[in-house]
């Protein structure tokens, strides 16, 4: 069991996330339970709604437990989908209090603290780990580094809509301000790596609770859709989203998102409606 109480062990835990495929290393209990420690801390650092509170996230035996305060039973409640969105987590006790007066720390102009922004090795995780979620980006040899919100992009891809998918993906993820793109186009140094993830989902099955979860995920981490008012709803890799999002360019968007995620075979947006 361990103890999520510092920013620096929390991005730490994220950075190892978003260099090792999560399966690889289930082989041991305490550090699948430190990885998915570190994956609900990172989600709930990098949504807008929940990074300007102090939350304490411990592991065990698939339950997360949440501790600390929140300004309402919305952030309450958003905290506890957050970790229940994450590979692992069955079950969530969720502890937090409810307090409307609760601090949080600001700087003088009303942003979050340097302690409270993303930091750039939580940024560079959930970039990693939403390509290698992506179907058609998940085979790209990308390097991803993050300074003060910019991320830069190098490596090779294997056309110049997996290069531009790349960048958007990064683009549209909380705390990134710009995105430098300096991936080359190389279909020949891809195709290996392309070949090497195909016989990788080959061999491992891609499940209904994987594919709803990631698709979960990136609704929550993305800077343009309030994950919260989607509820997604995976059958044999069949998506069905329902809910409400504020514009035809959020459903789009939404769908979009879905549909690039491996294992999906179709989406169905009938249900989700736009507010306006």
């Amino acid at each position: 069991m361990f103890k999520m109480k510092s920013i620096a062990l929390a991005t730490a835990t994220a950075g190892l996330i978003g260099m090792m495929p999560l399966a690889a290393h289930a082989d041991n209990g305490d550090l699948a339970e430190a990885r998915q420690e570190g994956s609900v801390w990172t989600a709930i650092a990098l949504n807008r709604h929940l990074n300007p509170f102090s939350i304490d996230v411990d592991v065990e035996n698939g339950v997360a437990k949440l501790t600390g305060e929140v300004e309402n039973d919305v952030d309450r409640d958003l905290a506890e989908e957050v970790a229940m969105s994450i590979d692992g987590v069955t079950e969530v006790d969720n502890q937090l209090t409810v307090n409307p007066d609760v601090e949080t720390r600001k700087t003088e102009d009303g942003k979050p603290t340097l302690s409270q922004s993303f930091s750039n090795a939580t940024t560079t995780a959930t970039i990693k780990s939403k390509l290698l979620w992506n179907s058609n980006t998940e085979g790209l040899d990308v390097n991803v580094t993050t300074n003060n919100h910019v991320v830069t992009l190098t490596g090779t891809a294997q056309s110049d809509a997996a290069k531009d998918l790349a960048g958007m993906l990064a683009k549209d993820t909380d705390g990134v301000s710009r995105v430098v793109n300096d991936i080359q186009v190389n279909a020949n140094e891809t195709t290996a790596a392309k070949a090497q993830n195909t016989a990788d989902d080959a061999g491992e099955a891609i499940s209904d609770a994987w594919i709803t979860s990631k698709i979960k995920s990136s609704y929550l981490l993305s800077s343009n859709l309030n994950g919260l008012d989607i509820s997604v709803d995976t059958k044999n890799g069949v998506v069905s989203l329902s809910g409400t999002v504020m514009t035809d360019a959020e459903k789009d968007l939404a769908v979009s998102t879905a549909k690039n995620i491996k294992g999906v075979t179709d989406v169905s947006a009938d249900n989700l409606h736009t507010a306006n």
